[in-house]
């Protein structure tokens, strides 16, 4: 047998079961289950070769030729996976359906020494036994387009990352890093904090009427609201007005009261409210914030569960998703036609409209992917439960619904609307009630009422006005004006800034969570009740790029430089192109940064505590995983400690303290402060309410039923004690 030729690609074996790769033992475990024996599956653990960590890693002077190594730690995984590959009739490599996974499915087909050109690749966007088979049918070449995106954004986020941070380390302080995307999201939390500050409140009133339309003195019958609306001219044409102060309003009080009200008009119409589109990621990630409580990490973490599969029972692993990182909301055919069989036997074909809706898409979304939905919408969310975790339970739920929901007829409301005259001044009353529930009907379907942002509840109030014709006398009960205030802009939470991330262009659906997630553990910004704020350093280095790098941390070009990827993806600009468009600026930015920019001293922020050791004040640092506390007498002490920030809530165990704390990867838990003497912790936070039948404090499960007066959601509180069980619901904390 003669001896293959180095570099010579190897042709297939004819050996054992064609070799299926993906990246994860749970995806893995899941397709071998869908195919049986006749295929091996294994997980190649994510990415196998990449750029060194320990230096640069491209080439800028051979036109930014990356230099990739095995990632260190994964080359036993690479001989195994040569070792099966080597021995199987074929190999095909399954990584995810994004650009990702092409560039994984590249690095591998390297390693093992396929030919990338050959049939090597499949790509499913569900995991599913008809999906896959589908897949396996129809094997393609490594779409090298899919790869010299994927290289483009590598190599530009490698030359940010490893020039402009060292930077920051002699000019500012040590550990600091910049990236091309998490350095324009850290300028829009910023620059909203600045909107906040510079932000001045405006004063305005309101004024709101209760109205009958029985005569006085008898007794009002059925009163029913309306609101100050404006002001009659001489024409009896109405024109707005706006009640700045305390004195005006009192005076349109005392005007109203005195003057003979009647009816103008009465208009009575049907409104339709067309169903939402499914979910993308970043409206998944959003609806997960508002109605579960979710963090973008956890959302993206369970999604990724889901998709990859969910052991049920006697079933097995089963993928209960499609793909979750995607930006279309296209939906295959046989989906919709699974969809529409479902809600016809659950409800009826007058649920379903004649044609599908049609959902808009965004300028850049990537249409060949789906949206995310269930892969069997007959998987109703109650058969999983008892399989599925809580959290898996509840984002399923979520999913499944919204699927139905875009898939169905819209729901139609009866509107009533009336404008009344007492004397100059118009008031309006207006009301709504649901006729036809279309799309709404999916929510009963779920088991839960739907989100406010997805339903019209709480639009307008219930249709409660008696009949009434023009020029009929009302009568007044009572005028009650109303103070308002104009308030700042929300900070950003962590859904928000994805949402405005989405809108400008920053970032794609699989870069939304490591960028909120690095930002946060790099010590730019910091949670205040839940919404995301910037640091003293947040601001200080955001406002050094904004001085030396404006193009680094420019909104429309970095939304530009996406598009320029989209292009290299579709195969009409090559890679080295872009990042040499991006780089010779940068380069030239960087060397005059270097040669002005002075030290820039950032304040040291106090902790409170004093060091266990000199007793000097303990500060506030930054390191590779986040922040920790630090002697100020340093380098004469070097006595260090957890940065922890205390919740008010005692251990169950010992009595201690219950503080904030980060895991390495910067994922927030709760534990004793007492470790490691005591090794208590729980991942969700502490309430600050206590447990009927234990005593121990309460922690936020996440949310639950609406308030009886639709005010938000509850918040579902569970006994941080083990084997205690005890639950309740509470209303959110003020503010």
């Amino acid at each position: 047998m003669k001896a293959k030729k180095k570099g010579q690609r190897r042709s297939p074996a004819h050996g054992g079961r064609p070799l299926i790769i993906v990246e994860s033992p749970a995806k893995a475990r899941t397709i071998e289950k869908a195919l049986g024996r006749s295929y091996r599956v294994s997980a190649s653990l994510g990415h196998l070769r990449d750029l060194p960590r320990s230096q640069l890693g491209v080439d800028v002077s051979q036109d930014f030729e990356p230099k990739y190594i095995t990632v260190r730690g994964r080359g036993e995984v690479a001989r195994s996976l040569r070792a099966a590959s080597g021995s199987a009739k074929k190999t095909l490599l399954a990584a995810d359906p994004d650009r990702e996974g092409e560039a994984i499915s590249w690095h591998l087909a390297h390693l093992l020494d396929l030919d990338p050109a050959s049939p090597c690749r499949i790509v499913f966007h569900e995991i599913t036994r008809e999906a896959i088979a589908e897949a396996v049918r129809h094997p393609r070449p490594v779409d090298m387009d899919l790869v010299d995106a994927q290289q483009a954004r590598r190599v530009l986020d490698r030359l940010v990352g490893y020039e402009l941070s060292p930077l920051l380390w002699r000019k500012v302080r040590k550990g600091l890093s910049a990236g091309r995307v998490q350095s324009v999201a850290v300028r829009l939390v910023c620059e909203r904090e600045a909107d906040i500050k510079a932000f001045r409140s405006e004063e305005s009133w309101t004024i709101e009427a209760s109205l009958t339309a029985t005569p006085p003195p008898d007794k009002p019958v059925s009163p029913f609201p309306a609101r100050l609306a404006g002001r009659l001219d001489a024409t009896g044409q109405a024109e707005k007005v706006e009640v700045k102060a305390r004195q005006e309003a009192d005076d349109i009080v005392r005007d109203s009261l005195k003057a003979t009200w009647t009816v103008l008009g009465v208009r009575r119409g049907t409104r339709r409210r067309n169903p939402p589109a499914p979910f993308i990621t970043s409206t998944l990630q959003q609806e997960a914030a508002n109605r579960l409580g979710f963090t973008v990490r956890r959302t993206m973490a369970i999604a990724q569960q889901l998709y990859e599969g969910v052991e049920l029972g006697e079933a097995g692993p089963v993928g209960l998703i499609t793909y979750m990182r995607t930006d279309a909301t296209r939906v295959a055919e046989s989906a919709r036609e699974q969809v529409r069989a479902f809600v016809t036997e659950a409800l009826s074909g007058e649920y379903l409209p004649e044609t599908p809706p049609k959902h808009k898409v965004g300028r850049r979304a990537q249409q060949a992917h789906e949206a995310i939905r269930p892969t069997d919408p007959s998987r109703v969310p109650a058969s999983i439960r008892p399989y599925a975790t809580d959290e898996q339970f509840r984002l399923y739920r979520v999913i499944w619904e919204r699927f139905l929901a875009s898939e169905m007829a819209r729901a139609v409301y009866a509107t009533v609307s009336a404008d009344f005259a007492a004397g100059e001044w118009r008031y309006r009353s207006s009301g709504s009630e649901i006729r036809f529930p279309g799309f709404l009907a999916a929510y009963d379907l779920g088991g839960e009422s739907p989100d406010p942002d997805v339903s019209a509840a709480g639009e307008e109030a219930p249709l409660s006005l008696p009949e009434l014709h023009r020029g009929q006398s009302v009568f007044p009960v009572e005028l009650t004006p109303e103070q308002h205030f104009t308030v700042p802009p929300p900070r950003y939470n962590e859904a928000t800034l994805v949402r405005a991330m989405e809108e400008l262009g920053i970032g794609r659906p699989s870069t939304y969570a490591p960028t909120i997630e690095t930002i946060s553990s790099r010590g730019y910004v910091e949670k205040v009740e839940g919404r995301l704020a910037p640091t003293k350093l947040g601001d200080i280095v955001t406002g050094i790029l904004l001085q030396h790098f404006p193009g680094v941390i420019n909104v429309a070009f970095t939304a530009e430089l996406e598009d320029q990827l989209d292009r290299v993806e579709d195969g009409t600009l090559p890679w080295r192109k872009v990042v040499r468009r991006f780089y010779e600026p940068f380069a030239a930015a960087l060397k005059t940064a270097e040669e002005e920019l002075g030290r820039v001293e950032v304040p040291l922020e106090e902790s409170g505590l004093a060091c266990e050791a000199c007793g000097r004040p303990m500060v506030v640092k930054y390191g590779r995983f986040g922040r920790f506390l630090a002697c100020s007498g340093y380098p004469e002490c070097r006595q260090t400690r957890p940065y922890v920030i205390p919740t008010g809530a005692t251990c169950p165990r010992c009595g201690g303290e219950v503080v904030e704390k980060r895991t390495k990867k910067g994922r927030r838990f709760y534990g004793c402060i007492r470790y490691p003497e005591c090794d208590f912790s729980v991942w969700s936070r502490p309430s600050d309410r206590r447990c009927a039948e234990c005593g121990s404090f309460l922690v936020v499960a996440g949310k639950s039923e609406t308030q009886a007066d639709g005010n938000g959601p509850l918040l579902r509180l569970r006994c941080a004690r083990e084997g205690c069980g005890y639950e309740e619901s509470a209303p959110p904390p003020p503010g």
